[in-house]
């Protein structure tokens, strides 16, 4: 099977080339930068916001991993959504084109029954043109990724490490269900081969067993790192303030913590857990997710008190 992955030097990207080597496809990678490649695959040099690169790219593959998201404003000074949106319609006109079988894409969780922030009407456009654009289809929703290469884990730890009081807006009391890195990698892999009803995209929220607000996550965090770190709640709605000074405080980019905690506006539980019979997958717990990231960060980087 020729599989091509985009986003390959990205977080899930990296991570799912070397399964499906081991598993025996024909990989195949895209991206605009090929130094950032670090797998012995062939590369495609491309962009999906330009649509260049696309049709070389896509000739002959029979499955083709959407891992690519943009949280940047275009340079044209449009929304990141606009910008999103008119990568997908490329990269969908071009699969189609392609004669593509299957497009797999990793979206976010998301609750249809109110109103979407821009970051999660984003993400939910993007899986309907990609779910549209090929015979058989496969969006895996997911939130927060455990695992020592996702970002999201990286910023919360990070956010713990260099906050000797950790304040919690508003939004701490709202719940949702992390996912192992290695379940979401396994979730991606088996993605590719499921079956799916002729015609009709195939929609899974991918989620660990554990139902826990954004609070307890960070709590959670905390606890095993073995930080006295106390929580402080904060009364008022402070999101972009908060927003602003967390990135500050982590190194991160402000247009990528802004849009993610301006989503935060309620409960993001899984629709259901038939994804681990569909995919095969038995997902790990909170504490043990946590516990084996904290320790292949500490591989590479020291972590403070562990």
């Amino acid at each position: 099977m020729l599989t091509l992955v985009t986003g390959a030097s990205g977080f899930a990207g990296s991570l799912l080339i070397d399964p499906l080597r081991r598993r025996g496809d024909d990989v195949r990678a895209f991206a605009r930068d090929p130094s950032r490649v670090t797998h012995d695959v062939p590369v495609f040099v491309g962009d999906v916001s330009t649509g260049a690169g696309l049709p070389q790219a896509l000739d002959g593959v029979d499955v083709a991993y959407y891992l690519v998201h943009s949280m940047e404003p275009a340079p044209s000074g449009s929304t990141f959504e606009d910008r999103e949106r008119e990568s997908a319609e490329r990269f969908a006109d071009a699969a189609h084109t392609a004669g593509v079988r299957r497009i797999v894409y990793l979206g976010v969780m998301i609750d249809e029954t109110r109103p979407l922030s821009a970051h999660l009407r984003s993400r939910l456009a993007v899986e309907q043109l990609l779910g549209a654009a090929t015979p058989e289809a496969v969006a895996l929703r997911a939130s927060i990724a455990i695992g020592a290469r996702s970002r999201s884990f990286r910023f919360l730890v990070r956010l713990v490490e260099r906050m000797p009081v950790l304040a919690l807006p508003p939004w701490h009391r709202f719940r949702t269900q992390t996912i192992d890195q290695r379940d979401l990698v396994a979730a991606l892999l088996a993605a590719s081969t499921t079956p799916t009803a002729n015609g009709a995209a195939l929609s899974l929220d991918v989620a660990g067993p554990d139902v826990l607000s954004y609070g307890q996550i960070i709590e959670g965090i905390r606890d095993l790192m073995m930080l006295p770190r106390p929580t402080l709640t904060v009364p008022l709605d402070s999101t972009p303030i908060f927003g602003r000074i967390a990135a500050a405080i982590t190194g991160e980019d402000e247009s990528l913590i802004l849009p993610l905690m301006g989503g935060l506006t309620g409960d993001l539980l899984a629709r259901d857990d038939s994804w681990s019979t569909i995919l095969g997958v038995r997902p790990h717990t909170f504490s043990h997710s946590v516990d084996r990231a904290l320790f292949e960060m500490e591989r590479v980087e020291p972590l403070r008190a562990r």
